[in-house]
């Protein structure tokens, strides 16, 4: 596990929830990502999750949703009480979060952000997220990433 670690995975480790990490080898400019990922961990690709960092109403909300799927930006809009729901800018979820792009974890962040889930983790006894950085998936509960996070859940998602 040496050399392993990341602010997400310290987080998990000092509140003792189970967790696994499980590296793998995909260029983050690969088309298709989520799923060449998911190919490389042998998963479903609608048990890993992307971290989307977004604008709502012009303050930043992190969006959990499957790499099978794209962002509903109006859907993440209404699940997070605003009106308008932007992608944000790279330097600014990269300052925000403390992670580069292609590795942005929702555990860990340099500031917690509101967080919203898309509800179809919740249909898996475990989903696959980034650990915070490039080549690194953290394994755990859904519901163990909704309560750290304090994320709401919604259908954000489309299939």
């Amino acid at each position: 596990m040496a050399g392993q670690g990341t602010p997400a995975t310290a987080l998990l480790t000092k509140r003792k929830i189970a967790h696994s990490t499980h590296p793998y080898d995909v260029s983050p400019d690969a088309p298709n990502y989520g799923a060449l990922v998911a190919a490389a961990l042998g998963v479903p690709p609608a048990r890993v999750f992307k971290s989307l960092v977004t604008e709502v109403d012009g303050g930043l909300t992190v969006a959990v949703v499957p790499v099978t799927g794209e962002l509903d930006l109006k859907a993440l809009a209404a699940a997070a009480g605003g009106k308008r729901a932007a992608m944000a800018d790279r330097t600014v979820a990269e300052r925000a979060t403390g992670y580069v792009r292609g590795g942005i974890s929702p555990l860990g962040q340099r500031k917690r952000l509101p967080t919203v889930v898309d509800a179809s983790a919740l249909e898996h006894p475990t989903v696959y997220v980034s650990a915070g950085r490039r080549g690194l998936q953290l394994q755990l509960a859904p519901a163990d990433l909704v309560a750290l996070t304090g994320a709401v859940t919604a259908s954000i998602a489309t299939r």
